[in-house]
């Protein structure tokens, strides 16, 4: 049999050293008794379920990333907040942007910075990133975009915006018009085209960009 590894070997190593029992740990989760001792022995599955993980950590009083979970985050230094950034792309492929949504990593901004860019509460603050040109050359391929979600950041006004489209996240710019209230929807690439005279209330807008970060080649 070969050796085990990773998160099985973790596994067995708490069973052994806490004296617990493979069929017990299996009705703790609702499984058939037979569950664990095959994720160990015979790695099926191949990783716990979410859910599965997160009781046993519970139970073992242990950081679920020791059982295959994600690494826990630093945390931030001194007086910086820690702003998700999420594994989404806006601009082309589809988004999601759900509360379900688990962060890929954090980035630390000063509290006074934030409180500079907008009004919004940290937890209404998402990082994404760009895919494609249509907002060059003020947003480019691969920058990281902060997004406001708060109720302020979908009250529309002008400016740059992430926006959902046929299940598509895309960045494109606003402008009200003040009569009217209707809205141009254009791209900074003027090669992309403009959707003048639009119903505000045919426009689902996840949040206004209010910072971005770009990689210096």
């Amino acid at each position: 049999m070969e050796p085990l590894t990773g998160p099985r070997a973790e596994l067995a190593r708490l069973i052994a050293q806490n004296r617990e029992d493979y069929a017990g740990l299996s009705r703790l989760l609702g499984r058939n008794a037979a569950y664990i001792q095959q994720f160990i022995k015979r790695g099926v599955p191949k990783r716990l379920a979410e859910e599965d993980r997160k009781k046993l950590a519970r139970y073992f009083d242990i950081d679920e990333s020791r059982l295959g979970g994600p690494a826990p985050q630093p945390a931030p230094a001194e007086g910086l907040i820690a702003i998700p950034r999420f594994d989404i792309q806006a601009s082309a492929g589809p988004g999601a942007f759900t509360d379900e949504e688990q962060p890929v990593a954090h980035l630390g901004f000063d509290e006074r910075f934030l409180k500079q860019l907008c009004s919004a509460r940290p937890a209404d603050l998402s990082i994404i990133r760009v895919r494609g040109d249509s907002m060059f050359p003020t947003l480019a391929d691969g920058d990281d975009i902060m997004v406001d979600r708060s109720i302020q950041g979908i009250k529309l006004q002008d400016g740059i915006y992430v926006l959902r489209r046929d299940d598509t996240l895309t960045v494109k710019r606003i402008a009200v018009h003040p009569g009217s209230r209707k809205l141009t929807i254009s791209s900074d690439n003027s090669a992309y085209p403009t959707w003048p005279e639009c119903e505000p209330g045919d426009v689902e807008v996840i949040g206004r960009v209010v910072w971005a970060g770009r990689k210096i080649s």
